[in-house]
């Protein structure tokens, strides 16, 4: 699914307004159907609505939904928000319809006085701006926003939360809707997938409103949300007279004394990803661990007793990942740095790898084109530099990738694949049971087994985060956020590949 600039919606629109034809008050009743049906099915007639309307477009969205719930016996009042004195043609006809068929009147709002007062029980629509807003909310706008926000009123924010850009930062003093639920049109908005606007956005929802499919599909953009269409698109199914050759050979060099565990889950997540064969490089401490806990691996172990040490040769792998749990010490550094020299197959480097370079930046220049990295965002803050917001930090990771032919994914809630082409992919798989130590590890086995099985780095970043969050979700269901550990998570991996393969049939 693409993810398009507020520009890119409203030419969508304007494409699908000449070429179906339809006018756009039409374009407009089917956003309004489609947020009516998804209010309806969740709220009862026992709930009260207030519903805030800007003079704009949002606005005229806000009078369609509250003519349908009027309809539908809903208790509702409108509030039109008079922060200037222009309404949209579409406004106007929307406020002619319900003026027509509502017996209750539209209260016009100039100052605060005319501001109602919202109990717990009722909800509240805000359609004030929506999307397309460059400028921070002021005057009575900012008053009303800030009314809604003071009470413990449900909000469900009508495209966007009101004050909040869709596709920039904002100042986060300046009055900004804190939305219970945002129900957005057609794609999702950049704003959602980052962590500065969670307490805006709040739980969101798309809905199709039918706006043009292949004029979407020939827009330039080059940033998209994971779905299981694209994931389904390129994932390979295994033959009958298949063997363990076909599926490669992984190499994984991780742990360390008292970090042998991270080697464990790596390997557990790299086999059940489906590698055909995966060697463990370890310290000579971590031996028995490894060959008790995972048997199906094989074990190679370093000429040190605690942390890694060695040069290794890469040449009967198809992949090798290293960094999970393999300490920063100086004589790792070396290996380190011999490896990144010498590695010609694809190659994953996470945790510890990434912490190296960040106190090693001089070695970003050895990183080998395609290489990937799986920064959680302070380790990319390491390689990096501080960002000042979530906007951009997205910018430092694109002009990262760009500058030296590399993937990362930046772990996090929505995590952010940044291709050498230019190219960004948003994962919405996971939830918050995964945030613990060993997630990350799993991660890493997940994407290495992909390269092992000969995905291209894309592929094997875009199934690999997308297959660890469907797992994190499917162990949450059974374990809850609270109990789940990433072993949890490594032992559903089955069931995500099943479903994702009967969504296939």
């Amino acid at each position: 699914m693409k993810i398009l600039s507020s520009t890119e919606i409203k030419s969508a629109d304007a494409y699908t307004l000449v070429h179906e034809p339809i006018a756009s008050v039409d374009l407009m009743e089917r956003a309004a159907v489609a947020c009516f049906r998804w209010i309806s099915h969740r709220f009862d007639l026992s709930h009260s609505f207030k519903i805030f309307c800007g003079t704009g477009n949002n606005g005229g969205d806000g009078l369609a939904i509250a003519r349908l719930m009027t309809q539908a016996n809903y208790v509702v009042d409108v509030f039109v928000v008079l922060y200037n004195d222009k309404k949209s043609d579409d406004f106007k006809i929307n406020e002619q319809r319900l003026g027509r068929q509502s017996h209750r009147t539209m209260n016009v709002v100039k100052d605060d006085s005319d501001l109602p007062v919202l109990q717990k029980k009722d909800v509240v629509i805000d359609a004030i701006f929506g999307t397309g807003l460059n400028k921070p909310a002021e005057g009575l706008a900012a008053v009303c926003i800030r009314h809604i926000n003071n009470s413990a009123s449900i909000v469900i924010a009508i495209d966007m939360p009101s004050g909040l850009f869709a596709d920039a930062s904002v100042d986060h003093d300046t009055a900004i809707i804190k939305a219970t639920h945002t129900l957005s049109f057609q794609v999702p908005k950049l704003a959602f997938l980052f962590k500065e606007n969670d307490k805006y956005v709040g739980n969101w929802k798309i809905l199709d409103i039918g706006l043009n499919e292949d004029y979407i599909d020939q827009l330039p953009s080059n940033q998209f949300l994971i779905d299981l269409k694209m994931v389904k698109s390129f994932l390979k199914t295994r033959k009958k007279f298949s063997h363990k050759g076909i599926f490669g050979h992984a190499l994984l060099i991780a742990g360390s004394y008292g970090k042998i565990g991270a080697a464990v889950l790596a390997a557990r997540s790299c086999l059940r990803t489906g590698t055909g064969l995966l060697t463990v490089h370890i310290p000579q401490c971590g031996y028995q661990v490894i060959q008790t806990s995972v048997p199906e691996a094989m074990v190679q172990t370093d000429d040190d007793e605690s942390v890694l040490s060695s040069l290794i040769s890469t040449d009967k792998f198809t992949a090798v990942g290293i960094g999970c749990g393999i300490g920063t010490e100086e004589k790792t550094r070396k290996a380190f740095t011999s490896l990144l020299s010498a590695t010609k197959i694809p190659m994953v480097l996470d945790a510890d790898a990434i912490n190296i370079l960040g106190n090693n930046k001089e070695l970003l220049s050895l990183l080998p084109h395609n290489t990937i990295l799986t920064p959680h965002p302070k380790e990319f803050e390491r390689i990096t530099e501080k960002a000042a917001n979530d906007f951009h930090r997205h910018q430092v990771q694109l002009n990262f990738v760009l500058k030296y032919k590399v993937y990362v994914v930046l772990k996090g809630a929505h995590s952010c694949i940044a291709c050498p082409d230019g190219s960004v992919y948003f994962n919405n798989t996971g939830n918050p049971g995964m945030a613990k130590g060993g997630s990350g590890d799993a991660l890493t086995g997940i994407i290495l087994s992909l390269l092992a099985q000969h995905y291209s780095p894309k592929e094997a970043c875009i199934l690999g985060v997308y297959v660890h969050g469907l797992a994190g979700d499917i162990a949450a269901k059974k374990m809850s956020m609270q109990s789940m550990i990433p072993s949890d998570l490594i032992e559903n991996l089955g069931e995500a590949f099943i479903e994702i393969g009967e969504a296939l049939s």
